[in-house]
């Protein structure tokens, strides 16, 4: 039983369902559906913040894009970076992105007679026009995909809380308001701005 306190608004958050045709031939999921929430890639991260919340939605869209009007393939898409695995935030990124798609680097699950194969499937440091693209390999489709959180600025004073909230001694209040402050910042990054084009940038292009 889960019984985390998390906070109200993941409730809103969108839900990502993926069908992981590796899942249903082993039988770990009924037609190999899996339903993912951002709480899903919190855990995975170990928090919440804009970059986890940004690379979630953004992978939501980008396999909307892939697949209209039908149920993402988990294991189906290559995905690649345009930084290096090391350069910034990508690797953080990364973790959530092979979460949702089953794409894998070098370490990758192998398959199975050749196929289910994950590895091998995300890159970094390529050539291409924005951060990040996604590419199904039964078709050839290409979403590629970038995040902009300019315009969802975080609160002025969350820079002198974050420094008062690292202190050891730190009055709890304090640590508290911080904490409020960043959530809510994620919150704007999954809810309100969720389907904002200026936030979430996604090219398609068929295959």
């Amino acid at each position: 039983m889960r019984n985390e306190r998390q906070p109200d608004f993941l409730a809103d958050v969108r839900r990502l369902i993926v069908r992981d045709p590796l899942a249903e031939f082993l039988g770990a999921a009924d037609k190999g559906q899996f339903e993912y929430r951002y709480d899903d890639a919190v855990r995975l991260a170990g928090h919440s913040c804009p970059t986890v919340a940004s690379a979630y939605m953004l992978t939501c869209h980008a396999l909307a894009a892939l697949y209209p009007g039908s149920i993402p393939e988990r294991g189906g898409v290559q995905v690649s970076f345009r930084d290096a695995i090391d350069s910034g935030v990508t690797g953080v990124i990364a973790g959530v992105v092979t979460l949702l798609t089953g794409a894998a680097h070098e370490g990758g699950f192998k398959g199975l007679a050749a196929r289910f194969v994950r590895r091998n499937l995300l890159d970094f440091a390529t050539e291409q026009p924005l951060a990040v693209r996604f590419s199904r390999l039964d078709n050839g489709a290409v979403a590629d995909a970038q995040v902009d959180l300019a315009s969802i600025p975080a609160d002025p004073a969350m820079p002198e809380l974050m420094a008062r909230s690292l202190h050891p001694g730190c009055d709890p209040e304090i640590r508290a308001r911080f904490a409020e402050l960043w959530q809510e910042r994620v919150r704007k990054v999954l809810v309100e701005f969720a389907d904002d084009p200026k936030v979430y940038r996604i090219q398609h292009h068929p295959g």
